[in-house]
């Protein structure tokens, strides 16, 4: 895939999950996709298979409210992207998480993400305040 392709393909894969069309992120998704979440993180562990990527999801928003992700740039090499990203929570006062969410490419499908937190401090607080609001 060429950078644009791969800038491309990611961009849809936010879109799909964003608006809840999951027929067409899992379509987008090897079989055996893994994603790794850091220990620490209130959605740790690591998800696989071709709905890995749901699986997250309703993990991060039983335990998160997040209202917003802000992409900022994807950069690309070999069967690589990262994205660099900030994510915003429902909340007053909480803090933006900034990440990283690395993709991994194979036969033009994406097999594996990991996100990389800058500082797990905002999700951790994010968490607590869901937990708190019940």
């Amino acid at each position: 895939m060429t950078h644009d392709e791969i800038v491309q393909f990611v961009d849809d894969l936010y879109a799909a999950t964003g608006s809840g069309d999951w027929e067409r992120a899992n379509a987008m998704l090897t079989e055996d996709l893994v994603i790794t979440e850091a220990a620490g993180l209130p959605m740790a562990g690591t998800y696989t298979g071709q709905n890995a990527l749901h699986d997250l999801f309703i993990d991060v928003f039983a335990t998160l409210n997040v209202s917003g992700l802000e992409r900022i740039q994807t950069v690309t090499g070999g069967d690589y992207a990262v994205t660099i990203l900030k994510m915003q929570f429902a909340g007053e006062g909480l803090e933006d998480a900034e990440l990283c969410e690395m993709f991994r490419f194979r036969d033009g499908k994406c097999c594996e993400i990991k996100p990389y937190y800058f500082d797990p401090a905002p999700v951790l607080a994010a968490a607590k305040h869901k937990q708190a609001a019940g």
